[in-house]
């Protein structure tokens, strides 16, 4: 069985006061982090939020590239494209 997975460019907004996914702009979903970017601590909230907000675990969400900046390609396994974004379209953003 061949297990789906997408890889979704996002730009992250860290020291936001509440996290938060803006939606899809370009095909770039943006995302407002409650957390500094200091030590990892906004990506482990970035995927603590995608994994809330896509309903997977976080151990499905890893972040391919951009560790250090504010634009990440994050890959998610068990969804593809399409299922991220519908999910993202149900919540509102």
């Amino acid at each position: 069985m061949i297990e789906r997975h997408a890889n979704i460019t996002v730009q992250v907004q860290p020291n936001a006061r509440h996290s938060q996914a803006l939606g899809f702009e370009d095909g770039i979903l943006r995302v407002k982090i409650a957390a500094p970017p200091v030590k990892g601590k906004a990506n482990r909230e970035l995927v603590r939020l995608l994994s809330q907000l896509l309903g997977v675990s976080k151990g499905s969400i890893t972040i391919g590239r951009g560790l250090t900046g504010r634009r990440k390609v994050i890959a998610i396994a068990g969804l593809d494209r399409d299922q991220i974004i519908e999910r993202m379209k149900r919540l509102g953003a």
